[in-house]
């Protein structure tokens, strides 16, 4: 009979147990922030954007105006082609406008463009023909097609160059400085820099009438 108690003690205790225990599970899942799902979507959508962001290296140029760049474009086609109506650009025309746009560099080169500008089978190409071409070259090169059509969109006109500024400037003042001339040279301009002409350049004879080497030339009338 004291073995039958114990039993169903040992019974009772047991299941008192298991009931805390399964309360305290029920406790711990209710405290669980109800945020999670969206602590994970956010770790997930960080994740991506790092990724995205691996995967470009450097942002993106800001896309190009398409008239800006057409304009470029009508512009290098009429470029040492006065008949040209500027619809159709040469090879030779794209090489110089790339030059000029620091676009052909040791990245891409003349054999880079010649390579897909003959990939078209045209000697000239049209606006959008030489969109495509551009796309190719990009593409092959793994260069950004919208840093390039910036680059050439900013460039400036046909022949001009960003030369240093006031570096030309600077020069042509350092050479026209008469004060710095020496020798027979210095003998061509008088005190204020202004060329004295001929004289400058010969020996003219002097009629005035004084003898060569007098030094109070015209005193006369100021001392008397």
């Amino acid at each position: 009979m004291a073995d039958d108690k114990q039993n169903g003690s040992d019974m009772v205790d047991k299941a008192a147990v298991e009931v805390a225990q399964m309360a305290l599970e029920s406790n711990e899942d209710v405290a669980k922030p109800a945020t999670a799902p969206n602590e994970a979507a956010h770790d997930d959508a960080a994740s991506k954007g790092a990724t995205k962001k691996e995967e470009n290296g450097t942002p993106k140029a800001a896309p190009v105006s398409t008239a800006a760049f057409k304009e470029q474009f009508k512009a290098f086609s009429k470029f040492g082609d006065t008949k040209s109506d500027g619809k159709h650009l040469t090879l030779s025309q794209s090489d110089k406008w790339m030059k000029q746009a620091k676009v052909i560099d040791k990245k891409i080169t003349t054999t880079d463009t010649g390579i897909h500008f003959k990939k078209l089978k045209s000697m000239k190409l049209s606006f959008a023909d030489y969109n495509t071409f551009l796309e190719d070259l990009a593409k092959t090169k793994k260069v950004e097609l919208d840093e390039i059509k910036s680059k050439m969109a900013n460039c400036g006109a046909p022949g001009i160059h960003n030369a240093t500024p006031g570096k030309a400037a600077e020069t042509v003042a350092r050479l026209t400085d008469t004060s710095k001339y020496t020798g027979s040279h210095k003998q061509r301009f008088d005190e204020t820099g202004k060329g004295k002409g001929i004289a400058g350049r010969k020996d003219l004879p002097d009629s005035s009438g004084y003898v060569s080497g007098y030094t109070h030339k015209n005193t006369y009338d100021k001392t008397h």
